[in-house]
């Protein structure tokens, strides 16, 4: 069962990561989808927090870069 619902979170992530306007929501946004997939592929090795954390951390890069890239800041 959780093998299945693996690839919907994860395209639900991609689809919604970076959404917002402005940097600190996107990095928000980021963070919050990075945190959840990185739970749920964390659970199925054993530990969840671990890969909450690492998600969120890379999601909240993930869109700071964003947004910097769609202000023009970042090639």
């Amino acid at each position: 069962m959780k093998l299945s619902l693996l690839p919907l979170l994860v395209v639900a992530a991609l689809a919604l990561t970076a959404c917002g306007e402005t940097t600190t929501s996107r990095a928000g946004s980021g963070a919050m989808m990075g945190a959840a997939t990185g739970a749920a592929i964390g659970s199925l090795s054993g530990n969840a927090g671990r890969g909450a954390a690492i998600g969120a951390g890379t999601g909240a890069v993930g869109g700071f870069l964003f947004d910097q890239h769609r202000r023009g800041n970042i090639d």
